[in-house]
């Protein structure tokens, strides 16, 4: 029997795994850990909570989804070729896959009608809810891992025979999440909530509607390759997508961030200190040093760690993405000012480039005698040491706060945004494009208003100028750039490398290519290499034929060897 077999039907301890959520406002009025210690200990609402508690970490929700998550794609580089985008993965040989949370969740479902004895369903249903919710999340992230994933609903014995059964196939495992998402949308509360505490309806509906739109788009963009899935039915998901986006959207219960400041609202929106009454934010993290220092789980320091590059910079294909201010592409745009200046990229552009790539004329540091420093700082110093390489030249604005009140390292109070209500409106929008049924209408709905926030003109379905640089030339004007719209307001949260691959696009985006910067000829220090046009090309050595990333293989991880040595059901995904 394998470990991750073993650790599954292993009992886990309660005081061991215990890490309550850091902003749950009922921390106060917990159970004791020590009264949760037999397997019929689910007897109040409270024993409820403080289990599910322990599914609020950074294995379900990130430190901070806001800035930086996106350098395993094309449109942030560290400076070093990623093993995925590269090709140069092994199979793992050992190791497991892990279904310890799959274990962990179904102990819960095992055991918590004990508390039916004595409790009416709405004093318990939220965290019934909650249980839905996290082993929908948690099976999502074995469905982006590996594809097919055994489907285990009950905690195992030894002998249980389940143990061996062969993985079910995706589309099954979409099937499972989805449903599970509608259970917790059911049980969950329908308040907004302070977004720090606990998970609520309209939550279960982004991530079902994330779920759906990845399935649906796999198998519409995957047919006819290793990754195809039998029995297709991408339009189901599709649906199904477009539908829990819609219901979100229409409830009213959030709308974007906006002060009526298009040249500063999209940055403001990720460098705020508190999200408890942001109309946009709908979970975020919560850091109090009086509650959780030195928990390593919920130590933050991002605004300290994004105050110098430290190799972690955007590329040019995802500054080339950002349109003009008349809402038309760069290529052959008057607007467009060219490469010679970052200062003259930014100039006529979508405002969240400026917003979202630090440009010399931003606020890089306020420090706490009032004296401003701005970023111009920083590109005078690139490549002067580690702090300051920037592979791409583009530095990283977005989830940065200049005030230096909140730069301590380990233990800022910052918090980290993790779902916002803007992916639902580009998720919405391209789900009916997928289908086919998207109106005008639709785009008023949703893209509108992500554009009028920062003084954008709207998407006219009907007039789009044609790009002679879209990434995917075989697909529609529309799907083209409602893609492009879903990179430039989702930019470094963590999407891309999702996106690439329902998408399919590794052919287009990947292979062969290489990340790109801007013109080295802006700083006085290079010690990258750059192309035959001059533009920084830190990866040219390295991979001089560019990403070596295998269409057959690399959109899904290798099945452990040792785990199919010991169940012989189990086979391995193509290519490895």
């Amino acid at each position: 029997m394998n470990n991750a077999m073993k650790k599954y039907i292993a009992m886990l301890s309660m005081a061991g795994m215990f890490m309550f959520h850091a902003c749950d406002p009922d921390f106060l009025d917990r159970t004791p850990l020590d009264a949760i210690t037999t397997p019929d200990f689910f007897k109040t609402p409270d024993e409820l909570r403080s289990y599910v508690n322990t599914f609020y970490t950074a294995t379900n929700f990130p430190k901070y989804a806001n800035h930086g998550n996106d350098f395993n794609s094309d449109i942030q580089t560290q400076g070093n070729p990623d093993p995925r985008l590269q090709g140069t993965r092994t199979v793992s040989t050992s190791g497991s896959i892990s279904f310890a949370d799959v274990r962990r969740i179904n102990y819960f479902f095992d055991h918590y009608r004990a508390v039916e004895e004595n409790h009416a369903l709405e004093t318990y249903q939220q965290y019934l809810g909650e249980a839905y919710f996290f082993r929908g999340l948690i099976y999502f992230n074995l469905l982006r891992s590996y594809g097919d994933i055994q489907i285990l609903t009950t905690t195992l014995g030894t002998s249980s025979p389940e143990l061996y059964n062969p993985r079910d196939p995706r589309n099954k495992v979409a099937d499972f999440i989805i449903g599970q998402l509608d259970s917790a949308a059911m049980y969950l509360t329908a308040d907004k909530t302070s977004g720090a505490g606990r998970i609520n309806r309209w939550i279960a509906l982004l991530i079902q509607s994330r779920v759906a739109l990845y399935e649906g788009t796999w198998e519409k963009y995957h047919e006819g390759t290793d990754f195809g899935v039998d029995g297709a039915d991408p339009e189901k998901y599709l649906q199904k997508a477009a539908d829990a986006a819609y219901e979100l959207i229409t409830s009213g219960v959030y709308e974007l961030y906006s002060t009526g400041h298009p040249e500063t609202d999209y940055r403001d929106l990720f460098a705020l200190q508190d999200f408890s009454s942001n109309s946009e934010v709908m979970f975020w993290r919560k850091y109090d040093n009086d509650l959780t220092r030195g928990s390593s789980s919920f130590t933050n320091d991002r605004n300290f760690r994004m105050e110098t590059p430290t190799n972690k910079t955007f590329t040019k294909q995802m500054a080339d993405a950002y349109l003009c201010n008349d809402g038309r592409p760069i290529t052959g745009n008057p607007l467009f000012k060219g490469y010679q200046t970052l200062t003259e990229e930014s100039e006529n552009r979508d405002p969240r480039f400026y917003q979202t790539i630090a440009t010399a004329d931003e606020i890089w540091k306020i420090h706490t005698d009032g004296r401003v420093e701005y970023w111009s700082s920083v590109y005078d110093r690139l490549n002067t040491s580690a702090d300051y390489n920037a592979p791409g030249g583009y530095l990283i604005q977005k989830g940065y706060n200049p005030n230096m009140v909140y730069h301590v390292q380990q233990y800022e109070e910052s918090p980290g945004m993790i779902y916002r209500y803007a992916e639902a409106l580009v998720s919405y929008a391209e789900a009916k494009a997928e289908l086919g049924t998207i109106t005008q209408s639709d785009i008023d709905l949703t893209i509108k208003p992500l554009r009028e926030r920062v003084g954008m003109p709207n998407l006219n379905k009907d007039a789009i100028t044609n790009d002679p640089q879209w990434s995917f030339p075989d697909l529609s004007p529309l799907i083209n750039e409602i893609r492009r719209e879903r990179q430039v307001e989702l930019a470094a949260e963590g999407f891309r490398w999702d996106d690439i691959a329902r998408w399919a696009a590794a052919d287009e985006l990947i292979v062969g290519k290489r990340p790109k910067g801007f013109l080295a000829a802006q700083i006085a220090r290079n010690p990258f290499p750059v192309d035959e046009d001059g533009f920084l090309d830190p990866l040219k050595n390295a991979m001089p034929s560019g990403w070596g990333f295998k269409l057959d293989r690399d959109y899904l991880n290798s099945i452990p060897i040792s785990e199919i040595v010991l169940n012989e059901n189990l086979t391995q995904n193509p290519g490895w």
